[in-house]
Formats: structure tokens, C-alpha cells, sequence
């Protein structure tokens, strides 16, 4: 027997009446070759700093001593490279401070022709338009024998608007640390490079300002019973080898540098790394943590902490700083470049060698 149905038995609106439907969302996909982009930094946040920065041209302009020595030891290193470059670009170019070494650094003997005369052409390009025209009016922009200044769009979404082989070397002094995306960039930069032309590159990295991480954390949880990020995280050294080589980078070299400036205090830090529009960026700080946003106690605790910690007995009572700066130096493949032997051609196995040595 057929078991009853209730169908007689429903009211007939009943029989009509459907299911309620689930609103639908979308939802972005991302390309399946695509390899995955990690957002480290804000770059809208980024830009902003800069441009603040660089709006007040006198506080902008007393901030850029780090800049202007880490330009001038990258300077020397494109000069170590003995040949003519008729195209450079200083890419992430700040205030032009590669341009400004070029000019305003004498030769290292008087006989020597001036360092700009290395090259022919210099384009400056950066992603902050108020920063890259900060000093059009001084005399060094003159002295090159052809300088172009080119405003970038945003690092995230926008490649760089060069051709491919458009240039004889690429230059970037402390920009490239707060790319989100570094691999692409890195291919992109190799792409626009002629064949056998250098890439140099110096940037922020590793432990740089661990003196005021570690007090800024120690103060937080201390005064907040928390740990928040205040300074934003670095490449670390071991990793830029194996970014240039995945870009297509050869005979690379790769070293690291430390730079130590003392400061009467840390509030004198902070607004030096404000003023060089060097703040923090990173997506998961706090959003009103300024000088301001930290508290009187969180500042004043972290103030003492520094001091306990890292010592103040610089040569005039005042703080270290240290800024770690790691240089890189590619090649693109060109013809007359050394190669390495293929693997296995060797004549001679090198743990015969060291056991013999250990032997004797």
C-alpha cells in the first residue's frame, strides 16, 4: 500500500510557494598560473607619509642625511664598474639624491673628470610626485647633461612605463623595501635593462632600528599588557640572492652595511623617521599610533626602556640608531660574461682536497 499523501490536505498558496533563495556573493579569483602577491605594506598609507613629508621642504631636506650617504656609497659602487653609462635610471629616486652626489661630489683625485660625466642620460622616477620635484630649482639639476624627472604610478597595480632594453644600468637608493610585490618588480627591472648592464640596489633591511623595536615592544607590554607592531617589517639578507636570481639576474653580490646615528633621544627618532616619510606602513599596525596615538606613558616608558637597554653614552649623551643596509648588485645575461663550469667538469673533488689538508 502506497503510503498517504498530504498534498489534498495543503492549502494551494502553500503548494506555489518556494524556497527563499541566499543572497549571492562574489568572489575574486585569482588567476591559476598566478603566483600569489603577499601585502606586507600599505601603499596608499605609503604614499601619503611621502608626500606629507616632502611637503615641508626645509624639514624634508634636514632629514636626508641617511639618504645622501647611502647615494653617495652607492655611487661608488656604479663607479667602481669601469665603463661609460649612457642611460641610468634612478629608480625610487626620493629627492634625487643620486643625482645630487653625482654633481656636488668632487673626483677622487683632481685629474679625474667629474663623476656625472660617467654617464649621459639620468632619469629619476618615484612613486611620490612632491618628493621627486622637491629641489627642481637647485643648481645640481643643471649640471647633469641630461636629467628627466618621471612621477610613477601606484607599485601595486601599474608596471613601470619603460620599454623593454631601455637603459644601461638601474640605480634605487632606499625606496625598494616598501614593495609589496619585490619579485615582479625585480623581473620588471631586468626587462628594461639592456643585456650585460648592472642592477644596483641598496634598501632597509634585516635588524635596522632593533634598538627601537625592542623597546617599543617591552614598553607596550608593560604600560598596555600588549605587543603591537611599530615598526615595519624588513627583507632579511639570506632572501635578496634568491630574488634577483628568480628575476634573471647573474653574477650577483650581495652585503650588508650598518650605519649607526646617535640622536639626543627617541622622540627625536620618531620625528626624523616622520620627516622622511620612513613611518610605518606595515597592514597590521594600529592606525592611531603616531607619536601621538602611543600615549604620554607608552612614550616616556619606551624612552627609559631605549636608554636602559642600548646604552646613552654616545660622545654626546645622546642614543644609537642602527639603520642595516643591504646593497645588491645583478647583472643582466649579456654576451663575454663569465659562465660557470657545468656540473660535474671539474677535475678535482673538493673533500679530497680538505681531507688531505686535514691529514697533514
Amino acid at each position: 500500500m502506497k503510503p498517504a499523501s498530504l498534498r489534498p490536505f495543503l492549502p494551494r498558496p502553500a503548494l506555489r510557494r518556494r524556497q527563499p533563495q541566499c543572497p549571492s556573493r562574489a568572489y575574486a579569483i585569482q588567476a591559476p598560473r598566478a603566483a600569489p602577491t603577499l601585502q606586507v605594506f600599505d601603499s596608499r598609507i605609503k604614499q601619503i607619509h611621502k608626500e606629507r613629508a616632502a611637503a615641508n621642504a626645509d624639514s624634508s631636506r634636514r632629514v636626508d642625511y641617511l639618504r645622501d650617504e647611502i647615494a653617495s656609497r652607492l655611487c661608488e659602487r656604479l663607479l667602481d664598474i669601469n665603463r661609460h653609462f649612457p642611460c641610468v635610471l634612478d629608480l625610487g629616486a626620493n629627492a634625487c639624491n643620486i643625482a645630487r652626489i653625482l654633481t656636488t661630489t668632487p673626483p677622487p683625485t683632481p685629474t679625474d673628470p667629474p663623476l656625472h660625466t660617467r654617464l649621459t642620460s639620468l632619469t629619476s622616477a618615484d612613486w611620490s610626485p612632491t618628493l621627486l620635484n622637491r629641489d627642481t630649482h637647485l643648481p645640481f639639476n643643471a649640471a647633469l647633461p641630461s636629467h628627466a624627472r618621471t612621477v610613477l604610478s601606484d607599485p601595486d597595480t601599474a608596471p613601470l612605463p619603460f620599454a623593454p632594453h631601455s637603459f644601461s644600468a638601474v640605480l634605487s637608493s632606499l625606496s625598494l623595501h616598501w614593495i609589496n610585490d619585490l619579485p615582479s618588480l625585480l623581473a620588471q627591472i631586468a626587462t628594461i635593462l639592456k643585456p650585460d648592464s648592472p642592477f644596483l640596489a641598496a634598501i632597509f633591511g634585516g635588524d635596522s632600528l632593533f634598538e627601537l623595536r625592542t623597546s617599543l615592544q617591552l614598553a607596550d607590554l608593560d604600560r598596555r599588557g600588549g605587543v603591537a607592531t611599530h615598526v615595519s617589517p624588513l627583507a632579511d639578507v639570506r632572501d635578496v640572492g634568491g630574488l634577483l636570481q628568480k628575476a634573471g639576474f647573474k653574477l650577483l653580490t650581495v652585503d650588508v652595511d650598518d650605519v649607526v646615528v646617535e640622536y639626543p633621544h627617541t622622540f627625536a627618532l620618531m620625528q626624523d623617521l616622520q620627516a622622511m616619510g620612513e613611518s610605518n606602513a606595515a597592514l597590521v599596525r594600529e592606525t592611531n599610533a603616531g607619536l601621538r596615538g602611543l600615549g604620554r606613558d607608552v612614550l616616556l616608558a619606551n624612552e627609559a626602556i631605549y636608554r636602559e637597554l642600548h646604552g646613552g653614552g654616545g660622545e654626546r649623551g645622546g642614543i644609537p640608531a642602527t639603520w642595516r643596509v643591504i646593497y645588491m648588485i645583478g647583472w643582466t645575461p649579456g654576451e663575454g660574461q663569465p659562465e660557470p663550469l657545468a656540473r660535474g667538469s671539474g677535475d678535482l673533488n673538493i673533500k679530497d682536497i680538505l681531507e688531505g689538508g686535514a691529514k697533514k
